[in-house]
């Protein structure tokens, strides 16, 4: 009798719960590339300036260009996702990105690098409102939800950190080209596998709103625009309250045309929500704080204790730890207090970081005055950035979470801008030509008051009994191709 071998059993096919989460993983690091982008060039300014020849005026647009065409085009970002597929405008908008990245590392001149970084910011404002919509309307449940969310806000809130962290040691060991030419690979393999790990949304149909996106990305270019230059050239200047003017009556002009057109841009309907609301002005002020501090921060370690690039950027690495390990608590935290309690919790924590690094002196020590605030900045900016995301994200219908996200990220952009803009300000107002402690003090004082506005919006949550926010009657789909 002639026995037989049976073929071995082909390994099981991955299953959904796994796949979700690779594709889950997949645009985080993404949003990880695209949020440290915005930072991982600090520490490697002084190099660009002697390498291309820049002036002291023009190296600032080397931030400021990125920032600008990010912030000012984050709202017709979320609502390309909404209407012609977030996947697509995912993969055109970190294609764009991944580009121009090469291309500012390849920029022979100062005016080609500012060029590329302004089409950097493009194409992460393209890209970025679709991470957060994909992420939030792919969990299988609110527990897959909450944790989606929280991995964002940390990948968000430490950005800037590790993009410290990035930005010295390529500097340090490569050149300051490698801070740009990072993103060519890592774009590269997310956009690779983007196509076999994350599915395509439902398109919606109807016209696109061309009024709603022009006044949106106008309004909110001109207010960056005027903020990013207020430091220079002074906050009564015509310049800044022109800007600023500008930007404001096309923001009007903008929520006059949503009340008309059938398919907006951006749906009034966002701001019925008091919870969501007062997410969205917690995230002004509190991201605001959190943002400019490492403006000051840095100085603090180069000028005061005499840190390099890489050390100053190293620095930073127990503040990101902290945001991470927070990450993964912040979501059952949430489970037995609520949303709205952590946000409390976190604004008040992350304003007492601030106040505590207002004691910065002279004879300070990084182990003895600069550790524990980071730690203790880290814990709670982990807590804020959760729960103001998830808070203004509530009750949102799939149909419209792109749009959603671009608001949110909006916001954290206008804040990001104020904070800066106003704690430079309040900075060299205080401060001594050639010295860095002066000023230190009226400035971390200044980012623990725009944090306070974050506290008192989110008190309006204890104090007002929360409501459960229903979600938007959906539009008609049109399916689309995987």
């Amino acid at each position: 009798m002639t026995s037989t071998v049976a073929p071995p059993t082909p390994p099981p096919a991955p299953t959904a719960a796994r796949a979700a989460g690779a594709g889950i993983a997949l645009v985080l690091v993404a949003q990880l590339m695209i949020v440290l982008d915005s930072a991982v060039v600090n520490v490697a300014l002084p190099r660009i300036a002697a390498d291309l020849e820049f002036t002291p005026a023009a190296l600032t647009w080397v931030l400021n260009g990125y920032t600008l065409a990010f912030g000012g085009l984050l709202l017709l970002g979320g609502r390309l996702g909404d209407v012609f597929g977030r996947r697509r405008m995912f993969i055109i908008g970190l294609s764009v990105f991944t580009l121009f990245s090469l291309a500012g590392g390849l920029a022979p001149t100062d005016d080609l690098l500012v060029f590329a970084r302004a089409l950097q910011g493009f194409g992460a404002a393209i890209a970025a409102p679709q991470v957060l919509a994909l992420l939030t309307t792919s969990a299988k449940d609110e527990a897959g939800r909450a944790r989606a969310i929280a991995l964002f806000a940390a990948v968000s809130s430490s950005g800037a950190s590790i993009g410290l962290i990035l930005g010295g040691i390529l500097t340090d060991i490569a050149s300051w080209r490698w801070t740009l030419f990072i993103n060519v690979p890592i774009g590269l393999v997310v956009l690779a596998l983007v196509g076999r790990l994350v599915s395509e949304t439902d398109r919606r149909p109807g016209r696109f709103d061309v009024v709603g996106a022009l006044t949106a990305t106008g309004g909110a270019a001109a207010i960056v625009w005027s903020l990013i230059g207020a430091p220079e050239h002074g906050w009564a200047s015509p310049r800044t309250i022109g800007g600023i003017a500008v930007g404001l009556l096309l923001l009007v002009a903008l929520v006059l045309t949503e009340r008309r057109v059938a398919h907006p841009l951006l749906r009034l309907q966002l701001f019925t929500s008091h919870r969501r609301v007062a997410a969205l002005v917690a995230t002004l002020g509190l991201v605001g704080a959190q943002f400019s501090t490492f403006y000051l921060t840095v100085i603090y370690l180069q000028g005061v204790l005499g840190l390099g690039p890489l050390a100053s950027g190293l620095a930073f690495l127990p503040l990101s730890l902290t945001i991470f390990t927070m990450s993964r608590i912040a979501p059952r935290i949430a489970g037995r207090i609520g949303m709205h309690r952590v946000l409390v919790v976190g604004a008040v924590g992350l304003t007492a970081s601030f106040v505590w690094l207002s004691t910065l002196s002279e004879t300070s020590t990084y182990a003895g005055a600069v550790l524990a605030p980071f730690i203790l900045n880290g814990a709670f900016a982990s807590l804020v950035f959760t729960s103001t995301t998830a808070l203004a994200l509530e009750g949102v219908d799939a149909a419209h979470a792109g749009s959603a996200s671009g608001l949110v990220q909006t916001m954290q952009q206008l804040g990001g801008s104020i904070g800066l803009a106003v704690i430079a300000s309040v900075y060299v107002a205080n401060g001594t030509p050639g010295e860095v402690v002066p000023g230190l003090r009226e400035a971390f004082l200044a980012a623990a008051s725009l944090a306070a506005i974050g506290i008192i919006a989110s008190l309006t949550l204890v104090i007002r009994r929360p409501t459960r926010v229903p979600a938007y009657a959906p539009e008609p789909v049109v399916a689309a191709a995987e």
